[in-house]
């Protein structure tokens, strides 16, 4: 087992356009208990992010290669040069407890290829800690409570084979562990729950603290409620149920998962 500290961890910050939330995002990860290098990526050079990089004193790369939300994932990936990091979403916070709790977690880990938290959501400036939805994920996660289960293929595999669970901001990847690419061009929405299938094949540890570090924002600019409002979704959902499912069944499962969306939506 490693010990990691916090030079061996970045946060990169995804910063797109003009996010009226990006300054909060930079706020919450300067103040975590245990501080680490955090830097802003874009493919959307503008001054409101050069500023806020600026303010801070952030060290900003621009993307100056063919954009996307997993084109700029992965940019974002390699930008960071140490062994750990966070790809933190500019309209996220996180608690001040995230960076040391998942330090704690990964030094106490076999092998670990990812390490995540559980989550809360921003609604209209509200934290929300419990709905519908949180409850069905933190339920499909309950058996990676147990570290027993953390480097178990066949049971993180069962857990996937349901639905995406892990939120993927509050997602830490240990860069050493895993392959050069882990996000590929295809997905608009899925694309996170496509990687966590790739990396659920690999030996090594899933390791999930079930403590709320992170709040993911819920508003109708996201990308999130755009693919939703064009069904993009749906199609996508079946193209990954189909990995752990025969047609018939992941067509079934696609319709059940279906409703989950709407809590991606303020309507």
């Amino acid at each position: 087992m490693n010990i990691y500290t916090k030079n061996q961890h970045t946060f990169a910050i995804c910063a797109y356009k003009e996010s009226p939330f990006l300054e909060e995002c930079i706020l919450s990860l300067l103040s975590q208990t245990v501080p680490s290098t955090i830097i802003i990526v874009t493919s959307t050079d503008n001054s409101y992010i050069r500023n806020l990089a600026e303010k801070y004193h952030l060290e900003l790369f621009i993307n100056h290669g063919e954009a996307g939300i997993t084109q700029d994932w992965m940019f974002a990936y390699h930008c960071a040069k140490t062994e750990l990091m966070t790809i933190a979403h500019q309209d996220d916070t996180y608690n001040r407890l995230y960076t040391e709790t998942i330090l704690q977690h990964l030094s106490a880990a076999n092998h670990p290829l990812i390490a995540f938290t559980d989550y809360g959501e921003l609604r209209n400036g509200n934290i929300i800690t419990k709905n519908t939805l949180l409850s069905i994920k933190r339920l499909m996660l309950f058996p990676l409570r147990l570290k027993v289960f953390h480097n178990s293929i066949f049971v993180r595999r069962r857990i996937l084979s349901l639905g995406s669970p892990i939120c993927c901001p509050s997602v830490t990847f240990v860069k050493a562990n895993l392959p050069e690419q882990i996000f590929f061009p295809g997905f608009r929405s899925n694309e996170d729950w496509q990687a966590w299938e790739l990396l659920s094949r690999k030996n090594g540890a899933f390791v999930y603290c079930n403590k709320i570090l992170m709040y993911h924002r819920i508003h109708n600019g996201s990308e999130t409620s755009a693919i939703i409002g064009d069904s993009a979704r749906s199609q996508e959902d079946f193209q990954m149920f189909c990995k752990f499912w025969p047609k018939p069944i992941a067509r079934i499962i696609t319709k059940i998962y279906s409703t989950s969306e709407k809590s991606n939506t303020l309507d």
